[in-house]
């Protein structure tokens, strides 16, 4: 698909949108986090295959370890938001731009700017500050799970980068099918209510499936550190969700932080395309 860089960012930003719901969906299901990874990995595959109708069959080294890589990080993403809070999930995930930008240059060949560094400093700010009052420390092994989430995300990005056999949706799809077979023993003991069926087709279908046929083909056309740094908007719309579904405002701390995040981003964006602009007229 050739896409040009202002709408590979306009899906990224869907991309966090339909991500956002996934803290709320998931802590609504009593299962077991790799009966819920699992669960939602098979109907994402479905919708992907669907969307591929002929995907290729051949498996190189990057496409198996991005998958792998994939698998990875739903199952740990998962296993976070069971084992510790969501605000600590889904914010040390989200350390996921440091290991982008420390590897990014080596990786990928790509240069991190000082306008990297800076934002994803700021942006850290403001996501520890819209977190403030939410973050504990007696989730130990969930926070630990969650900062092996991030490092899984950034293995993601650059493996998604590096692809070049076929559509890199195809990676993701795979990396869908091997987290439903991991999650499958699981599964087979699980007796589902409507309710429980409903929430995993939509983590299935929209939160996962849609969301990573967008960010697959997305990734491709914007830098790495742009690539993990836009859908940053994820967590700073989950409060928008709980307000809207549990009826709960965020507090002064959380609209601070979510400011501080959302201008930084928007700020490094203007920035860069000025910056382009005068390349190319200098050209």
């Amino acid at each position: 698909m050739n896409l040009n860089r202002k709408k590979a960012i306009l899906y990224l930003i869907i991309t966090a949108v339909l991500w956002s719901s996934g803290g709320l969906f998931i802590k609504l299901i009593d299962w077991n986090p790799l009966a819920v990874a699992g669960a939602r990995s098979g109907i994402a595959a479905i919708v992907m295959l669907l969307y591929l109708r002929k995907p290729v069959i051949r498996l190189g080294k990057m496409k198996l370890l991005g998958a792998f890589s994939y698998a990875a990080l739903s199952i740990l993403f998962v296993t976070a938001n069971k084992l510790t809070t969501s605000a600590n999930a889904i914010l040390l995930q989200f350390t996921a731009p440091i290991w982008v930008a420390l590897f990014s240059g080596w990786i990928l060949k790509e240069k991190t700017q000082k306008s990297d560094w800076i934002t994803i400093i700021a942006v850290l700010f403001g996501m520890i500050f819209f977190f403030i009052g939410d973050l504990k420390s007696v989730h130990l092994i969930g926070d630990f799970v969650a900062v092996l989430s991030g490092v899984a995300m950034a293995s993601m990005v650059f493996l998604l980068k590096l692809q070049d056999e076929g559509s890199p949706v195809e990676m993701t799809m795979l990396g869908n099918i091997f987290t439903f077979l991991i999650g499958l023993p699981f599964l087979l003991f699980i007796v589902p209510s409507w309710e429980n069926i409903l929430v995993i087709l939509i983590l299935g279908i929209f939160q996962l499936g849609i969301s990573y046929i967008l960010y697959s083909i997305s990734v491709q056309h914007v830098s790495s550190i742009e690539a993990i740094l836009i859908p940053i908007i994820e967590p700073l719309l989950n409060p928008i969700w709980v307000l809207l579904f549990i009826g709960e405002s965020p507090g002064i701390h959380a609209i601070f932080g979510g400011i501080i995040v959302i201008t930084v981003i928007t700020a490094r964006g203007v920035y860069l395309q000025r910056k382009n602009k005068y390349v190319y007229k200098e050209g």
